[in-house]
């Protein structure tokens, strides 16, 4: 599995612990080394793995994916990159692979947070580089007051 955006890597250790191999990609060098420090500190630093790197250019990883998740990257990305990071995925993506993406809702009422996301949006962005299954409504845990805001859980096939 690849987690695109891991942050201090989370959703990646989450997913170790369940027995499957995760490499976390975060541009924050701050954010990936605590990152593997936590999957040393518990005994994942066989399967989870974390190196910098630009989600947008992820470049050569060494291999493929069958499953891409992404908790909260796409709602920071400008509209204009977008269809990029699309891409950027699908290119690390095996055939038959998968893309699994919680991205901030335009369903908040507040004004503050990052980019309020539209489903077609989400459609919009992933469609020409994949076969988008479904986006539903779904929920963010958050740091913020009422310590959920609500979201869209996109689920998408690699063409």
């Amino acid at each position: 599995m690849l987690d695109a955006g891991c942050g201090t890597g989370e959703n990646a250790l989450f997913l170790a612990m369940r027995g499957h191999a995760v490499l976390g990609i975060d541009f924050a060098a701050s954010a990936v080394a605590q990152a593997a420090r936590k999957a040393e500190a518990r005994g994942l630093d066989g399967l989870a793995a974390f190196i910098v790197r630009d989600a947008l250019q992820p470049g050569d990883l060494g291999r493929t994916f069958d499953t891409v998740l992404d908790v909260g990257l796409f709602h920071t990305l400008q509209p204009a990159d977008r269809a990029a990071y699309s891409a950027a995925l699908r290119a690390v993506t095996a055939p038959g692979g998968r893309c699994l993406v919680l991205a901030w809702s335009d369903r908040n009422p507040f004004g503050y947070g990052p980019e309020r996301v539209r489903r077609r949006d989400l459609r919009a962005a992933f469609s020409p580089a994949w076969r988008v299954d479904s986006v539903e409504a779904e929920e963010l845990e958050t740091l913020l007051p009422d310590g959920r805001v609500h979201a869209w859980l996109a689920r998408m096939s690699a063409r």
